[in-house]
């Protein structure tokens, strides 16, 4: 069975949107998608300061969690 297809920036949508509804993340984090073959997950990606603020790991670990929930149900379009 195929799953869905959204495109990057449809995904990244999501995953913020989920982050701001449960988690308080600082602002300056930047999310991203990585592929391989079939597969994808998230990137999170932020300069020191932002990377050291309250937050921001448990942002991270969140988005990892958003991510693998998420793949199991889209494909990346393209």
């Amino acid at each position: 069975m195929t799953k869905p297809t959204k495109t990057e920036a449809e995904l990244i949508a999501m995953a913020k949107a989920e982050l701001k509804a449960h988690a308080d993340c600082p602002d300056g984090m930047a999310i991203s998608v990585l592929r391989w073959g079939t597969k994808w997950e998230f990137r999170a990606k932020a300069d020191p300061g932002t990377a050291t603020r309250p937050g921001y790991p448990e942002c991270v670990a969140l988005l990892v969690q958003i991510g693998d929930h998420l793949s199991k149900q889209y494909d990346v379009a393209g």
